[in-house]
């Protein structure tokens, strides 16, 4: 029987990305396999804390190892925003709000506060935690990190949340810009599932032998 492992994100853009390069002989569960679950609230002020409080959550309410991330963007010129908030930058989800809309709007608020900013002082990161639990404990945690800057309109369509502003001048692209495979290889989220991978093998391997 197949180990489960519940990625903790409605997102099926996440939970597409952590398959992938996670390549496991796992059975994958996403948040939308269990609607009874209320979902918890991300208050805490750190993108790590924000991931082990999900993780551990999520673990504890359907018995399953869960990988859960906080992600997003840090501006520097916006003193860091929008940061833990970047998912709600624009505010809070409506019922009915699409994903794509909440989107736009989001980096709608960017563009406008970023306004007269020099190309020079617009400098950015993407931040990813990801963190491994179990119903009991965690059981590892990483990071991945994406430099850049904020490109001043939308810049291709592929990926979501603010890849169309955010430019990689080594690549001379934005992220919206990048085919799924680039953008794992250079992402966050792939720098943070990449030091994630050889643990949870440790571990997966670990499981089969006890």
């Amino acid at each position: 029987m197949k180990h489960k492992i519940l990625v903790a994100t409605t997102n099926p853009g996440k939970i597409a990305e952590i398959r992938a390069m996670l390549n496991l002989d796992v059975q994958w569960m996403g948040l939308s396999d269990f609607p009874d679950i209320e979902q918890v609230k991300e208050d805490r002020d750190t993108f790590a804390d924000n991931a082990r409080k999900k993780a551990t959550y999520y673990a504890k309410a359907t018995g399953l190892w869960t990988i859960a991330d906080d992600s997003g963007l840090v501006i520097d010129a916006l003193g860091g925003a929008p940061g833990v908030k970047s998912a709600r930058f624009s505010g809070d989800k409506l019922k009915g709000d699409d994903r794509t809309l909440i989107d736009h709007r989001n980096i709608s608020k960017v563009l406008k506060l970023l306004e007269g900013v020099q190309k020079e002082k617009r400098t950015a990161r993407f931040v990813c935690c990801l963190c491994l639990t179990s119903p009991e404990e965690v059981l590892t945690e990483t990071q991945g990190i994406l430099e850049g800057l904020i490109a001043d309109k939308e810049i291709g369509t592929n990926g979501f949340g603010y890849d169309p502003i955010f430019f990689v001048p080594q690549l001379n692209k934005t992220v919206g810009q990048l085919t799924a495979e680039e953008k794992n290889a250079i992402s966050h989220r792939g720098n943070a599932i990449r030091e994630l991978k050889p643990l949870l093998d440790k571990l997966l391997e670990k499981g089969q032998k006890a």
